[in-house]
């Protein structure tokens, strides 16, 4: 969904939130349910108010979310998502497509540069770089998304470091090939204090474009992650 407001147009990056979506082998579920209706709340007032509210069961690594530092980071004083800078979580940024690596296999540094060349992106150091999977285009809110994405090995990981990424996004579950032993991505992001968000959407009309991208996290105390309204501001040019 894009919305267009004074030039501004707002594209909408997160996926939807709902009781039985797809989550991450081994996370908690995501339970939406009604907690106050309108017709058992009518009649609490002098007047004809009424209100209904839901309770959320949550991962904060369930739906479109980002990762805290102390995460994939066990040592003491690894920053918690409460703690981390609030300019972490958004800035200039571009996107590349890298949809054409199969599910289950890697994307490479000299895949990642194919990729930028053929998206015309322009990447700077300290951007936010989204990578285009295409694994939510195919397989959102089936079973097949949590394991139908492609990651990145190794030399992946470390063109990110190279290229002097601030943060990066992922329109699937993990950064990591769901078939990777190792989980390269998160260890350089250990070592590098690099962050990331998991579980974009709607990132095909941002290939090649520059933007500035939000993904403001809750103030979880203490939170290993947090679930983010991410979104991507697109300027007339």
């Amino acid at each position: 969904m894009t919305v267009d407001i004074r030039g501004t147009t707002i594209v909408d990056l997160s996926q939807p939130i709902y009781k039985g979506m797809p989550i991450y082998p081994g996370h908690l579920a995501t339970v939406v349910f009604d907690f106050h209706t309108h017709a058992e709340t009518l009649g609490k007032f002098e007047s004809d108010l009424s209100y209904a509210t839901k309770g959320l069961i949550l991962s904060d690594h369930g739906p479109t979310h980002v990762d805290s530092i102390s995460h994939f980071d066990p040592a003491e004083g690894a920053a918690g998502i409460d703690e981390m800078p609030l300019d972490t979580f958004w800035g200039e940024g571009t996107c590349i497509d890298i949809s054409s690596t199969p599910a289950g296999e890697y994307a490479s540094a000299a895949d990642l540069d194919e990729s930028l060349e053929a998206s015309g992106a322009d990447l700077r150091p300290g951007d936010v770089l989204l990578l285009h999977t295409g694994a939510y285009e195919r397989h959102g809110g089936t079973q097949d998304y949590i394991s139908g994405y492609p990651g990145l090995d190794e030399s992946g990981a470390e063109w990110l470091v190279e290229r002097q990424v601030k943060v990066f996004g992922v329109d699937c579950p993990s950064p990591d090939s769901p078939k990777s032993p190792t989980y390269p991505v998160h260890l350089m992001c250990r070592r590098e204090g690099i962050t990331h968000y998991e579980n974009l959407a709607g990132l095909r009309p941002l290939i090649g474009r520059r933007f500035v991208f939000v993904g403001l996290p809750l103030k979880v105390v203490g939170g290993h992650g947090s679930p983010v309204r991410a979104a991507a501001l697109l300027f007339d040019e």
